[in-house]
């Protein structure tokens, strides 16, 4: 979308005129956000009968609950960066998890749109943002962060993070359940063991603690005289905090409660379908709060805001569809897109070589990951358990209303083959919108940008060839181009096309791969260090000895941090660990790799001893 016209200081201007001008008009709301991490719609007021949440429950009582809203990003800092800018990360470079670019200058953060138009804007206590500060985002961002440090009588706005439910408090020990293990509802996906069991009552456990605790700020904001002065939104951060749920762009990682409260004197900037209890389809999503949030405080959303506003005075017609993506992921690397309607979630993955289950250290924390995967290996998982531990297809389909659990794959049903299609045409059309930087790898998307930015990038043909590089990812990943059409791509002159050919080689497996050998072999010397990360994959899991001994030589040049930086050393250690027990004989040199380089942002600086430990492990 275009760049917004106006200079921040004429944007401050013109709001300051609007400000004289509102002075006799209709009051401002307070807005208040109450969010918690990793929390899906498992509330009672959801339908969720194992779940007590009862001050949650109270307030969607007298609020409008929200079907079908959606983070866009199944993890929390893409997911945060997504509402702080209202733009899609995957535009701004900024989709992989704890990385960091910058916007455009002109580009605000929404904060600094409202402190401008006069308000108090405090944060409590949690950022975690993939972009750099835009001068100064809060008033107060601290764990005092609170409405009542404002200015009397000025409107504000004040964020309110509970972490309780965050992932790592599901694996927490000792824990005494309360939750019941027995009654607990596995998903189709997970096996029916006494740890899932467990982790799943502690979910639950955790989400009654942050009620409790939404409780409590719900009742300050009455001890102070303000619940009718104040629009309240409840919200959680992505989808639960369970394997499969978390990093994964399918319903289940993506879906949120939203409650929106409105109180009566500001019902002139609720939608048509509010009321208290009621219950609305509208889909939303995390790219649409910023505008929406401007919109209740009468503030213009910028035109370079990709979401759209769902209340107030700027509210905007509802979306046919929402989007997700998932990027890297802490230290392992992938591509997928995902779009829903209000029954069907369509998943596009451009990785398919990839197992969905990638070790992520992490996540192999909690006790039901660590218990899956062990079944997986003993052989006694059913094959929708299976799953998570193999490659992806290109494409999944699942129908919500059918198959809430998404084991179903209707991508290849002829029945559903128009709704393949436009599912498809509309994650096309979104990327072409919005110019998606994500088909850059991640060290290229920092490379092209060094000198401005990635969404700047996005928009200039001359350093990102947006429809050849889609087109080259699209063939990639599909069936839609032979080998001979990959090789003829490794000559492009860009080197995302190149590195695209590469992958779709190695996507395509072991005769591929041998019948290309001479081509990716002098793609070993690509001026590209991602062209050869990937090339050498290629030849190192699927060629001849000498292949792979060449594929490791390469590798080893690329993986030290200290002299290709992160992004380079993580794409070149993931191969290293794909290649299994091949790289047995350069273990020792594995080992003594550095771990860090002095510049790396403290955000990234655990990914690489991640790797290599459990490179090491499994040599």
């Amino acid at each position: 979308m275009p760049h917004t016209d106006l200079t921040r200081r004429g944007f401050a201007a013109a709001l300051g005129s609007g400000l004289c001008a509102r002075a006799a008009g209709p009051p401002r709301p307070n807005i208040l956000w109450i969010t918690c991490e990793d929390t899906g719609p498992h509330l009672g007021a959801y339908g969720d009968r194992y779940a007590d949440t009862p001050n949650l429950d109270r307030l969607a009582a007298r609020s409008l609950l929200y079907r079908h809203a959606w983070s866009n990003a199944p993890v929390c800092a893409p997911a945060r960066t997504t509402i702080i800018s209202g733009m899609y990360p995957t535009s701004t470079g900024s989709e992989h998890m704890r990385s960091m670019t910058r916007l455009p200058a002109g580009m605000l953060m929404y904060p600094c749109y409202l402190r401008e138009a006069g308000y108090y804007t405090a944060n409590n206590v949690k950022e975690d943002y993939n972009l750099e500060h835009t001068g100064q985002v809060w008033d107060d961002s601290s764990n005092k962060a609170h409405w009542r440090n404002r200015r009397e009588g000025q409107p504000f706005f004040s964020i309110f993070n509970l972490t309780v439910t965050h992932e790592s408090q599901i694996r927490r020990r000792p824990h005494t359940l309360v939750h019941d293990p027995r009654r607990v509802r596995v998903p189709a996906y997970h096996p029916d063991t006494p740890e899932v069991r467990h982790d799943w009552a502690q979910y639950y456990d955790n989400i009654t603690t942050m009620d409790r605790q939404a409780g409590e700020i719900l009742r300050q904001l009455e001890a102070d005289g303000l619940a009718e002065d104040t629009i309240v939104f409840f919200y959680g951060d992505h989808g639960s905090g369970m394997p499969r749920s978390k990093r994964w762009p399918y319903n289940s990682g993506l879906q949120v409660p939203l409650l929106v409260h409105i109180p009566s004197k500001f019902r002139r900037l609720a939608p048509r379908d509010y009321g208290p209890g009621k219950k609305t389809g509208r889909l939303v999503s995390f790219v649409d709060l910023a505008p929406t949030l401007l919109s209740l405080a009468g503030v213009p959303p910028p035109a370079h805001m990709q979401g759209y506003a769902f209340l107030g005075e700027y509210a905007a017609p509802e979306q046919p569809y929402l989007y997700g993506f998932r990027g890297r992921m802490d230290e392992r690397y992938d591509l997928v897109r995902s779009v829903r309607d209000k029954r069907y979630v369509y998943i596009r993955n451009y990785m398919p070589h990839k197992i969905y289950g990638q070790h992520i250290a992490y996540m192999f924390e909690t006790p039901a990951t660590q218990v899956w995967k062990r079944l997986f290996d003993e052989g006694k998982l059913t094959p929708a358990q299976r799953r998570f531990w193999e490659t992806k297809p290109p494409e999944e389909l699942y129908d919500l209303e059918d198959d809430p659990d998404e084991v179903r794959n209707l991508a290849g049903s002829p029945r559903h083959r128009d709704i393949v299609a436009r599912m498809r045409q509309a994650q096309e059309n979104l990327a072409v919108r919005i110019r998606d930087v994500g088909f850059l790898p991640e060290d290229e998307i920092h490379r092209r940008a060094k000198d401005s930015t990635p969404y700047e990038v996005g928009h200039d043909d001359s350093r990102y060839p947006f429809a050849r590089v889609a087109e080259a990812a699209e063939q990639a990943s599909s069936s839609a181009a032979g080998e001979a059409g990959m090789v003829q791509r490794l000559k492009d002159p860009d080197s995302a096309v190149r590195y695209w050919a590469a992958l779709g080689l190695l996507t395509r497996g072991p005769e591929a791969v041998r019948n290309s050998r001479q081509a990716l072999a002098e793609s070993l010397d690509d001026a590209s260090p991602s062209v050869r990360v990937a090339a050498a994959e290629a030849l190192g899991r699927y060629g001849g000895e000498a292949d792979v001994k060449r594929s490791l030589e390469v590798l080893l040049q690329l993986a030290p941090i200290d002299r290709n930086g992160i992004y380079v050393s993580l794409a070149a250690l993931n191969a290293l660990d794909a290649l299994g027990s091949k790289a047995q004989p350069v273990k020792e040199r594995i080992q003594a790799l550095p771990r860090e380089d002095g510049a790396t942002h403290e955000r990234l600086r655990s990914y690489v001893p991640r790797l290599i430990e459990k490179i090491v492990a499994g040599l």
